[in-house]
């Protein structure tokens, strides 16, 4: 069967248009990109729902689609021209988006860049310019883009100051303030000195003999070094690059964040080949270009890496895999990493199964909603660990004890909080 068609619940064709209240007034947001795209002699500005480090999640700050269009859905991509725009998102959010979006936008129920680049290619003349920023788009997704306009007379233009910042200006939220901290030695199995030893000996072993590796992923400074943050909702990383060579280590971060003992842990070393090189965050590109002038071999993973970044090294100089080895080698956890994960997974079930008889109680009594249940099992993931007592149905017996190493005295004494939004929902 056909599917049936889709009604938007906005209605723009009513005088006045009917917007639901939760849709955002964006028309001096367009109106500012607008009048940058024409100072740019661009036609056409594509936004994606990305960081610079193709986070899953991420900040306030880098929430650029958001601020934009008022869609806060968690991918998504938009693109604006003289007198259009267009938001495109895959089917879990169209009915968010109906309710978000005010009647400057059209709603586009689909995510391929063939269809994105259908849509430029009607709303640009030939002989227009496309832009975007370039270190907020994926190699993969960059080559997607230029195959689409390929032929057309339009020209895909990198623009290294993002349009969208600009716009927001100084209501754009600042960035973290927090403090990057290590990552206490008793979870991790291995020193940040032991860890980058051995991203080194696959360097050596590598047929092409890379003279260094780059790191783009947040969670590959954060692992490599020990070191943690919060950034992101839900995620213990923090903004950062690091270029590891034979003989240097260079760590792209706001130095002015570390603490105390972190920065101790990381000039360690020096001088020396364990000696890290803290270097300013905004440095990264203008440190690789003059690297890359060398007769050097930069190892990289795709999956990670900007096109910005990836644009800056010489083809000839690349060496590029999927995932770098530094987030191969962190997908396979050290028997003291396992231990941790199990006595962490131990530790949250305390939390789930003191949640779930809750439930059982007040659910009956009508007083509790999903939302409210929500932040209750929050609220016990921070929780101290009740006594055992004996369960309904065994009489006196009660049930067996954990090991003492996989359950502390508190139950939760090291959360830092759940790993994402809880989803609640029930019927």
């Amino acid at each position: 069967r056909a599917p049936s068609p889709r009604n938007d619940i906005r209605n723009c064709t009513a005088d006045p248009p009917y917007l639901p209240p939760t849709a955002t007034n964006t028309t001096a947001r367009l109106a500012a990109l607008r009048g940058l795209l024409r100072t740019r002699g661009a036609h056409a500005y594509i936004v994606p729902s990305t960081d610079a480090h193709m986070s899953e999640y991420i900040s306030a700050r880098d929430a650029r689609l958001g601020w934009l269009t008022g869609f806060t859905g968690s991918a998504g991509t938009a693109v604006v021209t003289e007198d259009k725009a267009a938001l495109w998102t895959d089917s879990r959010y169209w009915t968010q988006a109906e309710r978000e979006l005010d009647c400057n936008w059209e709603l586009q129920r689909t995510t391929s860049i063939e269809s994105i680049g259908m849509w430029i290619l009607e709303a640009v003349p030939a002989g227009g310019n496309v832009t975007l920023d370039p270190f907020l788009f994926s190699i993969d997704t960059w080559n997607s883009y230029s195959r689409a306009l390929h032929g057309s007379g339009r020209t895909l233009l990198p623009l290294e100051t993002n349009l969208v910042d600009q716009a927001w200006g100084d209501q754009r939220p600042p960035p973290s303030s927090s403090e990057i901290y290590s990552l206490p030695a008793e979870f991790t199995g291995s020193s940040w000195q032991e860890k980058v030893a051995g991203i080194r000996q696959q360097m050596e072993q590598h047929l092409r003999r890379p003279t260094a590796v780059l790191l783009s992923g947040l969670e590959e400074t954060a692992w490599l070094f020990n070191l943690r943050g919060d950034d992101i909702p839900y995620n213990p990383v923090f903004y950062s690059y690091a270029l590891l060579t034979n003989t240097t280590i260079s760590l792209f971060l706001d130095e002015s964040r570390l603490s105390l003992a972190a920065r101790r842990s990381l000039l360690l070393g020096c001088p020396g080949p364990l000696c890290v090189e803290l270097q300013q965050y905004g440095q990264v590109s203008a440190h690789l270009r003059r690297y890359a002038q060398g007769n050097v071999t930069v190892w990289l993973g795709t999956e990670y890496t900007t096109y910005g970044l990836y644009s800056i090294i010489p083809q000839e100089k690349l060496l590029e895999e999927n995932y770098s080895p530094v987030m191969t080698t962190k997908a396979v956890k050290n028997a003291h990493e396992q231990e941790m994960l199990r006595a962490a997974h131990v530790r949250d079930a305390v939390a789930v199964i003191q949640y779930l008889l809750w439930l059982e109680k007040t659910v009956l009594q009508g007083q509790v909603d999903e939302f409210s249940g929500a932040q209750h099992i929050d609220a016990l993931r921070w929780s101290v660990l009740p006594p055992i007592l004996p369960c309904p149905g065994r009489g006196s017996q009660a049930p067996p004890a954990l090991p003492s190493s996989l359950l502390p005295s508190r139950a939760q004494e090291h959360s830092h909080g759940p790993s994402f939004q809880s989803i609640s929902a029930s019927g």
